[in-house]
C-alpha cells in the first residue's frame, strides 16, 4: 500500500523487496497506521479496499475484525493477496475489478479505502463518486494519496520528465485538492492528515519518524502522503467517535 510505489507499474516481489527495506518499513508503518486510524472501529465493519495490491491492509483490516474485500484489477496482484491472507490465517475476499465501474451494489460497505489511486486515473472525480455509491449512509470513505509539495513528489516528478511514463502520467495533490474531489461526491470531509514528511533515506526516515505524527496534524505541506477521512450524507451515526479532524 505503500505511496513510494505506483500501482500497476510493478508485481508483488517489487512490494515485498520495498518493505524488505529500511525505508520501506518505516513509511509503510506510518502510512498504515495513519489509515487504521481514520477507518476506525472496525469490528464487523463492511470494509472495501480499492486497489489493493497484494493485500496487505485487507489482511490487517481482517485480522482487526473487518468483513474485508480486496478490489484489484491485476491478477497476480489477487493471486498474491490470497497467499497472504492464507497465511496470515485472514478470511477476506479478493475480487477482479477496477475502480471507475467497482462490482458491488449500492450501500454495500461500511468503509471504503483507496491508498494511491487516484493519482493514476484519469477521471478521479469518477472514482470517487463511484466510491461513494457502495457506501452505505453515515459510512466512511478514507484516501490516502501522494502529496504534491514534498521531496518525493519533486523526484517523481524529475522521474517522469526523464520518461518514465507512471509518473510522467501521475497527478500529486494538495489536501485541499482532494478536499475539492471528496466534496464534489457529495461525502463530508471530517479529517486531513499528512505524513512521511522526511526524504526518501532510511536512515533520516529513522530519525524523524518520531516527528511525523505531530507534523501530520500540524500541515499537510511537505507530506509525501495526504490522508482524507470522509463521511457519506445520510446517518451520520458511526460505531466510535471519529478521530480528531480539522
Amino acid at each position: 500500500m505503500s505511496g513510494a510505489i505506483a500501482p500497476g507499474q510493478i508485481g508483488p516481489k517489487v512490494y515485498e523487496a520495498w518493505r524488505a527495506t529500511l525505508l520501506g518499513r518505516i513509511t509503510e508503518a506510518i502510512e498504515q497506521h495513519l489509515i487504521f486510524e481514520l477507518m476506525g472501529e472496525l469490528h464487523n465493519a463492511r470494509v472495501l479496499d480499492v486497489g489493493c495490491g497484494d493485500g496487505a491492509l485487507v489482511c490487517a483490516a481482517a485480522s482487526r475484525g473487518a468483513d474485508a474485500t480486496g478490489l484489484d484489477p491485476d491478477p497476480a496482484m489477487l493471486a498474491a493477496a490470497r497467499m497472504r491472507a492464507r497465511g496470515a490465517h485472514v478470511q477476506a475476499a479478493f475480487v477482479d475489478g477496477r475502480i471507475e465501474q467497482i462490482p458491488f451494489g449500492d450501500a454495500s460497505f461500511d468503509i471504503v479505502v483507496a491508498v494511491t489511486v487516484l493519482c493514476f486515473l484519469a477521471d478521479a472525480s469518477g472514482a470517487v463518486r463511484e466510491m461513494a455509491r457502495v457506501l452505505r449512509p453515515g459510512g466512511r470513505l478514507v484516501l490516502g494519496e501522494l502529496g504534491r509539495w514534498s521531496f518525493w513528489a519533486m523526484m517523481r516528478r524529475v522521474r517522469g520528465w526523464l520518461g518514465a511514463a507512471t509518473w510522467k502520467a501521475a497527478r500529486f495533490r494538495t489536501a485541499d485538492e482532494l478536499r475539492t474531489l471528496a466534496e464534489s461526491a457529495g461525502l463530508s470531509v471530517t479529517v486531513i492528515r499528512g505524513a512521511v514528511f522526511y526524504p526518501p533515506v532510511g536512515e533520516l526516515a529513522r530519525i524523524l519518524a518520531p516527528l511525523d505524527p505531530w507534523l501530520g496534524r500540524v500541515t499537510t505541506f511537505g507530506a509525501t502522503f495526504v490522508a482524507l477521512q470522509t463521511v457519506a450524507p445520510g446517518d451520520r451515526h458511526v460505531r466510535q467517535p471519529l478521530a480528531g479532524g480539522r
